[in-house]
């Protein structure tokens, strides 16, 4: 929900606060910084404290910050509130993910890690339709969505309570040296990158296609919010049923290659498309790149670390991918600015490209891919 919930009513946002276009985008990804900066910190915390107790203050402040967005008439508070809802995204996204890789391993780690990306994308194929009808009021009316984080937090408080001792653990400084060497891994520098860029084509596309299709076809709050969502059509079925299988077949690298080379073909369409007959297709291939590429990133990255250090690790990558989300609008806004809309995918689509073939001319990585 986090940048779902404001992609289909920017537009708006954009024409009645009078932002300047270099800035628009940072609405959307302002909270990405902070997610970047405070999920590895929270990583680390809830490795030390236990999960569900960063996890239900997070959902906590997530509804009161996002919702606050809602009653700012202004663009400098309004982006206070994305950032201050960026961390506590991150202490959600940290325990979450922390949860889910200490709870299998191999072969079942695998397909969970895809069944929640699947998750995540099925719920972003919801998330900006109803952002984009509650918008087409008022554009403030979308952020009030985010109250939702308050009975998630109960929830996650009654269901979870219990696997917080025996989930937590505590980092020593032999593991915090161990977490260092980890970073340092050439393979593990690798993955953290590429799914830095991984989200920042998405972003490009979350960002950019509205406010496209406004221009081409005057398209209003809900029909973006539809566009957007059809996007994560793709990815939810590819992340849960045919990421693992890619791999296995493939193998992790080629997989990942495949991924970003269908996101880059995609992408790199979008100002050729002017009909929905069109526009439709081309999102779904897109969201079925998204799925291959990004639940082996995270498998990649789960299978550099030992139980202890995976909340660790996997928050840190998902730090990297937020700083990919934060990164994306300012050097694709500057693309806008001094040479048009059209040239921001065409940028977007040339370094998916160049991760593609990075990865396809790559050997097989030592560690050994569970399916």
């Amino acid at each position: 929900m986090t940048g779902g919930i404001v992609s289909p009513v920017l537009p708006e946002i954009v024409q009645q606060l009078q932002i300047e276009p270099r800035w628009a985008g940072m609405l959307v990804s302002a909270h990405a910084l902070t997610i970047a900066v405070f999920t590895p910190l929270l990583g680390i915390l809830a490795d030390r404290i236990g999960k569900v107790r960063v996890l239900v203050p997070g959902l906590f402040c997530y509804a009161v910050f996002g919702a606050a967005g809602g009653l700012m008439h202004s663009f400098v508070p309004l982006l206070a509130t994305r950032a201050l809802l960026g961390i506590a995204s991150g202490g959600i996204a940290a325990a979450s993910i922390g949860l889910l890789g200490n709870m299998y391993e191999g072969e079942a780690r695998s397909r969970v890690l895809g069944y929640a990306t699947s998750a995540m994308t099925t719920v972003s194929i919801l998330v900006p339709l109803i952002g984009g009808w509650a918008g087409q009021t008022h554009w403030q009316a979308a952020f009030f969505l985010y109250g939702l984080g308050l009975p998630l937090a109960v929830i996650a408080a009654l269901l979870l309570s219990e696997q917080s001792t025996q989930l937590a653990s505590s980092i020593s400084t032999h593991q915090t040296h161990s977490l260092l060497h980890i970073l340092r891994q050439p393979r593990t520098i690798r993955l953290l990158v590429t799914q830095m860029f991984a989200a920042g084509v998405v972003s490009a596309v979350v960002i950019y296609t509205p406010l496209y299709l406004k221009a081409a076809i005057e398209a209003t709050p809900q029909l973006n919010g539809t566009v957007l969502a059809i996007r994560a059509v793709g990815g939810a079925i590819t992340s849960a049923v045919l990421a693992s299988r890619t791999a296995k077949l493939l193998g992790v690298n080629k997989a990942i290659a495949l991924g970003f080379l269908l996101m880059a073909a995609t992408v790199g369409t979008i100002p050729l498309l002017d009909q929905l007959s069109w526009i439709v297709p081309t999102a779904i291939l897109f969201g079925v790149g998204f799925g291959l590429a990004v639940p082996n990133i995270y498998d990649s990255l789960a299978n550099q670390a030992p139980s202890e250090l995976r909340s660790s690790v996997l928050a840190i990558g998902t730090g990297s991918n937020s700083l990919g989300q934060f990164l994306s609008p300012m050097l694709l806004g500057v693309i806008w600015n001094d040479f048009g809309l059209t040239a921001v995918f065409y940028a977007a689509a040339g370094s998916a490209l160049a991760i593609s073939i990075s990865y396809l001319t790559r050997q097989p990585s030592t560690t050994r891919h569970k399916v």
